[in-house]
């Protein structure tokens, strides 16, 4: 598996486990997350939020599939939000690197 697509997998995995101090050693000092609700500025602001402010803590992130842009160093990841077996939502989740760092993270969901 290629290195970003197992940063991708890596973000879920840390944000899914509580382990952010994992979390932040894979994003970008300048890291922005823009989802529908907010933009996050700054990978310590986000790591902050994910640990003390996210809505929802009890929920894993289902990734179905992943696509990979090698002329765009991005990586897609299509997946969805679960309570326990509910899913909640699916969401399309946009990263962009610069080498193996997570630089921008945009999420879209339905």
């Amino acid at each position: 598996m290629e290195k970003r697509e197992e940063t991708a997998r890596t973000y879920y995995r840390s944000i899914d486990d509580g382990e952010y101090d994992r979390l932040g050693e894979i994003l970008a000092s300048g890291f922005v997350h823009d989802r529908p609700d907010r933009t996050l500025s700054g990978a310590a602001e986000f790591v902050r939020f994910m640990r003390e402010e996210r809505p929802m803590t009890d929920t894993t992130h289902a990734v179905d599939t992943l696509y990979t842009a090698h002329e765009r160093d991005e990586v897609a990841a299509r997946g969805r939000l679960l309570r326990g077996e509910t899913d909640l939502f699916g969401f399309v989740d946009v990263f962009g690197f610069e080498g193996t760092e997570v630089t921008r993270l945009r999420t879209y969901t339905r």
